[in-house]
């Protein structure tokens, strides 16, 4: 119906808000925490575009489980749709992050922020979408269940463990990982 259809979006907007916001906290997190390694599992470590990753995933895992309850029933597709939105999101920062360094040949702060933004709202909009359409079967829940854990599983593995690619590097200094 559409008052439901207005409810998950505005849901899916705050979404955008808030996960914008603790993503933009955990920037400086693992810093404030005087570098403690298991904070890193959560918080950016570095400054590759890797960590930055990361600054989406917890925030949007944090927001679905708070909305769980009020979006679970009146939508379909819950956890298809966290799912697609935590992987719709660092596509969409590698892809703009690449796109505007090619062009400009520089890092940009503020363009590095409506990236993170303009990825976080991608993210939210392709949830209200799957949340919004017909029901998808369970087995579709459980697959995107074990995508959102194997996500996580990545994001601390290579915190500790990272591959020695552009990726994973930071560009300044050069180091991988943990410094």
């Amino acid at each position: 119906s559409g008052n439901m259809q207005k409810s998950v979006l505005k849901w899916e907007l705050i979404g955008i808000a808030v996960i914008s916001v603790l993503g933009s906290a955990l920037h400086f997190v693992f810093e404030a925490a005087g570098g403690w390694p298991p904070v890193g599992v959560f918080a950016a470590v570095n400054e590759s575009v890797f960590e930055h990753l990361k600054l989406t995933f917890w925030p949007t895992v944090l927001w679905g489980a708070i909305t769980y309850k009020v979006l679970k029933q009146p939508a379909g597709n819950f956890l298809v749709a966290k799912a697609a939105a935590v992987y719709v999101m660092p596509v969409t920062i590698i892809v703009l992050f690449y796109a505007y360094k090619a062009i400009t040949g520089t890092d940009n702060l503020i363009y590095d922020i409506v990236s993170f933004v303009v990825a976080v709202a991608c993210g939210q909009l392709a949830s209200y979408g799957i949340l919004t359409m017909r029901h998808l079967t369970a087995a579709c829940g459980w697959l995107a269940l074990t995508l959102v854990v194997l996500l996580a599983l990545i994001y601390g593995l290579f915190t500790f463990y990272p591959p020695h690619l552009p990726l994973f590097q930071e560009a300044s200094s050069g180091v991988y990982g943990i410094p």
